[in-house]
């Protein structure tokens, strides 16, 4: 059994994973609906951070080396076979971290690691450096952390759901700031970086910078929408092009 995984891999599915890291404050719910669109003979695997969703009583993570240790440890098996990370806002980060420490560690490293929303690891981050001042007020935790796409009404009406949410929000933030506080290395495989058209949180210069953070090919696109756009019909489509690219289906015959 897997913790961290949402769902159970299955033992004759597709022998390409897609795992997949979800932005701050949310759940692997992110990914719902991406086994349909993404294509045939992949299988999408979201993982699930401690402190929400299911694992909601479980204290959240906010040490990175801890973080990339128990992944380590709990996905690894899952590991041997072609895999690939995709890694939204936070999850960009979890998904560069993770793949460097199995690169560190002798392990296979990812056939590719696509990432979006996510202003690359060698920069500073607007967003974490606003929400992490004195005196950050819930308010404005969720001004800063939320747009148009994000915050749905019934959530904002129930305020202890609210809490919650917003608590788990911080541990993110923090998990992101120790994230980011190793000095960046490049990886060995490809990578490729998605940017939202009309993000206000992340730039798409930020979120093209990503380009350093590789010594193999680099793709870069756009998708509409804002921050969120991970939850658009666009970009599952997208990943799902990018990994017929990167991990090509073997010809049959």
């Amino acid at each position: 059994m897997h913790r961290y995984l949402a769902t159970r891999p299955s033992a004759d599915g597709p022998a390409r994973r897609l795992l997949c890291f979800h932005h701050a404050g949310a759940g692997a719910m992110t990914f719902a609906g991406w086994r349909q669109r993404v294509g045939a003979g992949v299988s999408v695997l979201p993982v699930r951070l401690p402190g929400r969703e299911s694992r909601l009583r479980e204290p959240p993570l906010t040490e990175a080396g801890r973080l990339a240790e128990e992944l380590t440890e709990d996905l690894g098996p899952l590991l041997d076979e072609p895999y690939a990370f995709y890694g939204h806002s936070l999850g960009a980060l979890v998904a560069h971290r993770f793949a460097l420490h199995l690169v560190a560690t002798g392990r296979r490293p990812p056939e590719v690691v696509l990432v979006g929303a996510c202003a690359a690891p060698q920069l500073p981050s607007r967003l974490l450096e606003a929400a992490a001042l004195p005196g950050v007020t819930d308010e404005q935790l969720v001004g800063l952390f939320t747009d148009d796409e994000s915050m749905p009404e019934p959530l904002l009406r129930r305020p202890e759901w609210l809490r919650a949410t917003l608590t788990t929000l911080r541990a993110d933030v923090r998990l992101a700031r120790s994230l980011r506080s190793a000095p960046p290395a490049p990886l060995p495989c490809p990578l490729w970086a998605f940017a939202g058209r009309d993000d206000r949180m992340v730039s798409v210069a930020e979120v093209r910078a990503w380009e350093h953070c590789t010594t193999s090919r680099f793709h870069f696109r756009t998708m509409p929408g804002a921050h969120f756009f991970v939850r658009g019909r666009e970009l599952p489509l997208a990943v799902g092009e990018a990994l017929h690219v990167e991990m090509p289906l073997p010809r049959v015959g």
